[in-house]
């Protein structure tokens, strides 16, 4: 199974920029999707970013203000977030699908279509 590591969460002021990185054990990851999800305290964990070969997708809430981004052999996958909201803070995973290739739509999928994890990054957002 390969391993996923996030890195780059942060403490920020609310209008403020953060990057978060996620790693793979292998230089080369075969996923067909990569996706950034987010858990705040007390809330249910919810997707915020998907990219795959049929582009990237976003939930209304952070579009606009969220990149999400890959190298080539999908190694590194990035979250960029812009002008951060105290809605915004959390616990944010990287996730893969391991190579699962349904559903084709990458923004349609769950949790359970990721089958490799990070153990998470804590982005604190304060006013």
């Amino acid at each position: 199974q390969v391993r996923l590591e996030e890195s780059g969460g942060g403490s920020v002021q609310a209008g403020e920029s953060l990057t978060l990185s996620c790693t793979a054990s292998r230089d080369r990851y075969n996923a067909y999707c990569m996706a950034w999800f987010r858990q705040a305290p007390g809330k249910e964990r919810e997707a915020v970013a998907f990219i795959g070969s049929d582009g990237t997708t976003y939930p209304d809430s952070v579009k606009g203000r969220f990149i999400i981004s890959q190298t080539a052999g999908k190694k590194n996958t990035f979250l960029e977030m812009n002008n951060l909201t105290i809605e915004d803070a959390g616990i944010y995973y990287c996730a893969g699908d391991g190579g699962q290739w349904y559903p084709r739509i990458c923004g349609v999928r769950g949790e359970a279509d990721f089958h490799d994890w990070g153990r998470g990054t804590q982005v604190i957002v304060s006013a």
